[in-house]
């Protein structure tokens, strides 16, 4: 059998985002019904500094592209949806991430730290504090991924989650890809997202214990700092992982795997026909297997856009 492309993706506002090798797509049901389908080449930039591509270095480096692919493809997808006038500029993206970021430090940095002082009652032990501290980000994170997993639009979302991980299980098993075949495979999937972000806190309790217990502003600046060290040294994690068939390394992932089970919901066929589309957008004609389906309306030819030519658009609007 033909090797498979490493190819991940996104839940997006009524649709699906998927990445190949070359190229990101985003597909959108849009109030009319239709799939509409965006493709644009991607590149890292690893592929310009090789050495981004070492081990460590390379997770940081998908991380931050992640984040920006992410966010740019929620900004179409809320356009096509009818829920946004128009795609954010770059200096609104830049401001969406940073005020992004900023929000994480708060929410999962500065609170646990600071309420962790409350167990120096107990003691002074600094990798027990560490420990507490770790433990209360965790049980925040979960807290946070169990609240938001109750807002209606969020858990459709989550079900184009589904339909997003459905579909990639269905192209790594070699099958055409029909509703009917995707809708035979799991919502969870080894190298989610969700499972990456598990890893994050879990490794960042074994960094940080080491870290001793200067002042709070101290504190949150380490954890800062060392973020790109705990983000790369969880991507290789969940890298390994998802390509392991040890029963040991499975047991290891299986609450990332667990933890999907509030992330993902399961689609209706309309959910898993877009994230089809979204795939098949980024696979070679060669990958896509004969008997897959095709249910994007006749009149609509899907276009390949660079972004020089989205620029000319943007400048000619």
């Amino acid at each position: 059998m033909e090797n498979k492309l490493m190819v991940g993706g996104q839940a997006v506002i009524e649709g699906v985002m998927m990445r190949g090798p070359g190229l990101v797509a985003t597909a959108v049901r849009d109030p009319s019904g239709k799939i509409v389908v965006r493709t644009k080449p991607v590149s890292s930039i690893g592929d310009r500094y090789p050495v981004l591509k070492k081990p460590l270095l390379r997770g940081v480096v998908s991380l931050v592209e992640s984040l920006v692919l992410g966010i740019r493809s929620l900004s179409y997808s809320a356009q096509m949806a009818g829920e946004e006038d128009e795609q954010l500029s770059d200096k609104e993206l830049a401001g969406t991430i940073i005020f992004a970021l900023c929000m994480a430090v708060v929410l999962f940095v500065a609170i646990p730290t600071g309420a962790a002082k409350f167990f120096h009652t107990i003691t002074e032990d600094p990798v027990f504090l560490n420990l507490m501290e770790g433990a209360l980000r965790l049980g925040i994170f979960l807290a946070y991924i169990w609240g938001i997993s109750r807002m209606k639009d969020i858990r459709r979302v989550f079900q184009y989650h589904g339909a997003e991980h459905k579909t990639i299980h269905a192209y790594e098993a070699g099958l055409p890809l029909t509703v009917e075949n995707v809708q035979k495979f799991s919502t969870l999937h080894p190298r989610c997202g969700t499972a990456f972000l598990l890893i994050v806190m879990l490794v960042s309790i074994v960094v940080f214990a080491f870290l001793g217990w200067p002042d709070l502003w101290l504190r949150i600046l380490s954890r800062v700092v060392l973020l790109p060290v705990v983000a790369g040294i969880s991507y290789e994690i969940i890298r390994f992982s998802g390509r392991s068939k040890n029963s040991f390394v499975h047991m290891a992932t299986l609450p990332g795997l667990w933890l999907q089970k509030i992330t993902t919901n399961q689609p209706d066929d309309d959910m898993v026909e877009v994230a089809i589309e979204s795939l098949k957008a980024v696979l070679p004609a060669e990958q896509i297997l004969e008997g897959s389906g095709n249910y994007l309306p006749a009149a609509e030819p899907r276009t390949i856009e660079s972004d020089q030519a989205i620029a000319a658009a943007q400048v000619n609007s």
